[in-house]
């Protein structure tokens, strides 16, 4: 009887034949024989089916068949508890999606992409009877620093480089500016917009600054003879009824001059921008929050909402909204809800005389500190998001580009168009490792601030940047 070490040796000289052929004098070396044995990536994704993906993966195993990919989809509201208890117990994915406001928080289960990496590709040569497959160990260059900077928006850099000691432990200390994650598509806040209330409105024109805006909203409004809110003109000034409200009031304080935080993470939107000390006296986050809660206030003549109202987005499919502010991603869920209404899509209002300010809303994939094949995975993630695959995803998910050199093309497509136009002024901000306790906090200082004198109001803001700065914790 053989040993299970000799029936290995024996199992791997046959695939060695059937690879080289028995006649073959030279074959590869060690490392190359090693490199070409059987693996298998797990990769989670969050909402896409693997068939957006589909030509991508398939030749990718085509290039590398020693490679087997195993893809699962999962639901947004089960994505991360399943993550978190997967890779506790050790059985979570080589490959997953991480939202562009995790990357603080997963830092520690992350390996940062390397600089190159080494990949088996397998070639075939000769005619039907003579055919030789031969095997080739390559050092692959992942996408550079300045790459990513330069191919992506600048947004990406912002989100998913950070720096790290790379240095061995118990030696010197090495910083270096690591990439965490390549997204595929980057999506931006819009404006959607309910056109048969805008025309009976004798509303024109979508509003394209936030004066205007305010001024067509109380146009838009319907109340019934007991003063409740029939139809709303804009979905503002509250926190729990509201889709992503956290971007909403984040996008006005960075529109309005706010810096949300500084150049090392740590949030300064309680502080005076030094840039603008001089020529202001109060807070732009407090103006902009200002704004926002304004539209939720029965004392003032835009308001609109209250946290009565609906959900912003059953609101806006229901025909009970004029303007809902949402994402690319939001635009299948609306069409499939209310495929009769008459809907337009428009920018984001900005601050007329202010620079561009959107806001981003991303994920990313990366690869698991505890996959045994990271090297294999940042090969797949690097090919993936090469701008000839990437189009392949977006034109089969409809989801907007993250490469620049798409990003042209897109603005011909009456879907994405809007979207497309504003990831190049895209922003977001770095919320720690606990991004969802920092935005609760923020939403609780919308909840709070309506009942604040201004002295007490700058109050709050500051008790609220203090509970975001704790997330802030040291990866």
């Amino acid at each position: 009887m053989f040993s299970s070490i000799s029936r290995r040796a024996v199992a791997a000289l046959a695939i060695f034949s059937v690879l080289f052929g028995a006649g073959c004098t030279k074959g590869p070396d060690a490392a190359t024989v090693a490199a070409s044995q059987p693996k298998t990536l797990t990769i989670w994704a969050v909402n896409d089916d693997m068939d957006v993906y589909g030509k991508i993966l398939t030749d990718y195993q085509t290039a590398h068949p020693h490679v087997t990919i195993e893809y699962r989809k999962f639901r947004l509201e089960d994505y991360e508890e399943k993550l978190v208890n997967a890779m506790a117990e050790d059985r979570g994915p080589d490959v997953f999606m991480i939202h562009n406001t995790w990357v603080g928080k997963y830092m520690p289960r992350i390996t940062p992409m390397p600089a190159a990496t080494k990949m088996v590709y397998k070639f075939s040569s000769g005619g039907m009877t003579n055919k030789t497959e031969t095997l080739e160990l390559r050092n692959e260059k992942s996408v550079t620093l300045r790459e990513l900077r330069d191919q992506f928006p600048d947004v990406v850099a912002k989100d998913m480089v950070r720096r790290i000691n790379t240095a061995k432990p118990y030696t010197q200390p090495v910083y270096e500016d690591k990439v965490f994650g390549l997204p595929m598509s980057v999506d931006t806040l819009a404006l959607y917009v309910n056109k048969d209330m805008l025309n009976a409105a004798g509303i024109p024109t979508v509003p394209d600054t936030w004066d205007r805006f305010q001024a067509t909203v109380s146009r838009l409004v319907k109340v019934d003879e007991n003063g409740k809110i029939t139809q709303a003109g804009a979905a503002l000034g509250t926190a729990r009824n509201i889709d992503r409200a956290v971007d909403i009031v984040s996008v006005l304080m960075m529109q309005n001059g706010t810096q949300m935080v500084s150049d090392d993470g740590n949030p300064t939107f309680a502080m005076m921008p030094e840039a603008l000390s001089a020529t202001r006296q109060d807070l732009p986050s407090v103006q902009a929050l200002g704004f926002y809660l304004d539209f939720a206030n029965p004392q003032k003549e835009i308001y609109t909402w209250n946290k009565d109202m609906p959900n912003s987005l059953d609101a806006f499919v229901e025909g009970r909204l004029a303007y809902f502010f949402g994402y690319a991603y939001d635009l299948p869920l609306i069409k499939a809800r209310a495929p009769k209404l008459n809907l337009t899509i428009a920018k984001l209002p900005q601050i007329q005389g202010n620079p561009t300010v959107n806001f981003a809303n991303y994920w990313a994939w990366t690869v698991s500190k505890k996959s045994k094949n990271s090297d294999i995975a940042w090969n797949l993630i690097n090919y993936m998001a090469k701008a000839e695959n990437e189009k392949l995803y977006v034109d089969a998910a409809k989801r907007p580009a993250a490469h620049k050199s798409l990003i042209e093309a897109q603005l011909e497509d009456e879907q994405l168009a809007v979207f497309a136009s504003q990831i190049l002024t895209a922003q977001s901000w770095y919320r720690g490792a606990d991004p969802e306790a920092a935005e609760e906090a923020l939403l609780q200082l919308v909840e709070t601030a309506p009942n604040l004198e201004a002295d007490m109001l700058l109050h709050e803001l500051t008790l609220t940047q203090q509970k975001v700065q704790q997330t802030m914790i040291a990866q």
